[in-house]
C-alpha cells in the first residue's frame, strides 16, 4: 500500500451509511485538547453501535480502533491524523483534520471537517468517493425538501397542502419575505421538474397546457 487509503473505491458509497468524525464536535466537547484521552461512542436510538479510543496531542489526534473489513479478521488499528486551526473573523480558531489518505500515489492532505470509515481508515469524503443521499434526489424533491425546511423555520407545517406562516415575532420584515419568496420559487421548480420528468405520461392537451408545445 502506497498509505492510508491508497486506491479510491470504484462505486459512491453514502455519507449515511458510514460512521464518521466530526472536528467541530470533537472540538466542543472538548476531545481536541492536548492530554485528553478517552473513547468515542457512535449510538442509535440510544443504543451503543460502535465505538473508538482517542487520545489529542498538540496538533494531532491518534486513533486506536479494531476494525474487520469484508468479513476478514479483526485488525488493530493505529491512526494519528493531523489538526489544522484557521482564524476566524470573530475570533478564536476553527479546527480541521488534515486528511492523511493517498489516493493513486498523492496524498490528500485536504482540510476537512469531516472524516469517514469507508474503509479500514479514517478518511476524508473524496479519498473514499462518498456522497450524501441529497446528492441523488431528484431535483423535485431536493427543492421541496429545502422548502419544507424554510416552512418548518418559520413554525409552519411541511408541504403547499398548507399556508406559509405568518412572520414569527421579532423576524425582520425582509427576511421573512425572503423566505416567503424562497419557498414559493423552490415549489415552483419542483413542479415544472416533476412534470418535465413524466411528461411523457401527459396527454398532448396536458403537455399544450403546462409547456406550451
Amino acid at each position: 500500500m502506497g498509505g492510508y487509503g491508497s486506491g479510491r473505491s470504484g462505486y459512491k458509497q453514502k455519507a449515511e451509511h458510514c460512521r464518521s468524525l466530526d472536528v467541530n464536535r470533537l472540538h466542543r466537547e472538548g476531545c481536541l485538547r492536548p492530554g485528553r484521552q478517552g473513547n468515542w461512542i457512535w449510538s442509535r436510538d440510544g443504543e451503543e453501535v460502535g465505538r473508538i479510543g482517542y487520545s489529542a496531542h498538540e496538533g494531532r489526534f491518534d486513533l486506536d480502533y479494531k476494525v474487520r473489513v469484508h468479513g476478514g479478521d479483526w485488525e488493530s488499528i493505529s491512526q494519528p491524523i493531523r489538526l489544522a486551526y484557521a482564524d476566524c473573523h470573530y475570533g478564536g480558531q476553527r479546527p480541521y483534520f488534515v486528511c492523511p489518505g493517498v489516493v493513486q500515489g498523492r496524498n490528500c492532505w485536504r482540510r476537512v471537517g469531516k472524516l469517514f470509515s469507508g474503509g479500514k481508515f479514517f478518511l476524508c469524503r473524496y479519498c473514499y468517493n462518498v456522497g450524501y443521499a441529497s446528492q441523488t434526489e431528484a431535483r423535485y424533491d431536493r427543492m421541496l425538501r429545502r422548502a419544507n425546511k424554510l416552512r418548518m423555520a418559520l413554525g409552519g407545517e411541511p408541504g403547499t397542502a398548507y399556508w406559509i406562516a405568518p412572520k414569527p415575532k421579532g423576524m425582520w420584515q425582509r427576511t421573512y419575505q425572503r423566505m416567503r419568496f424562497e419557498i414559493e420559487w423552490c415549489e415552483d421548480q419542483a413542479n415544472q421538474a416533476f412534470l418535465s420528468r413524466f411528461s411523457h405520461l401527459l396527454s398532448p392537451e396536458e403537455r399544450e397546457m403546462y409547456f406550451g408545445d
